[in-house]
């Protein structure tokens, strides 16, 4: 089975975390990938819009293609909420003692 050239994209561009968009296109031509420029930018956009990369402009000529990466915020009344819900549901039992 084959695997879809937007994951073998992905792919490069999670292995180096941050590239040009001619870095790129080097890596995938040194591993046999060929494209056409018109190709490579409709699965960058691709891959954009399902949120796993953004592509920012650095020159004229040169886009820096980055995964997106998601950190998660911890909200602390949230967690405290959650503490107390547990603690609650615990001491519901009969002959509980912490």
């Amino acid at each position: 089975m084959a695997i879809p050239i937007k994951n073998t994209v992905f792919d490069k561009i999670k292995e180096a975390g941050s590239l040009t968009d001619s870095e790129l296109f080097k890596f995938l031509s040194k591993d046999g990938f060929v494209l056409a420029e018109d190709k490579l930018n409709k699965l960058l956009l691709d891959l954009e819009i399902m949120g796993l990369i953004t592509v920012t402009w650095i020159t004229k000529d040169v886009r820096r293609i980055e995964v997106v990466t998601i950190q998660e915020q911890v909200d602390e009344v949230e967690e405290q909420n959650k503490e107390i819900m547990e603690k609650d549901y615990e001491a519901s039992f009969p002959g509980f003692e912490k």
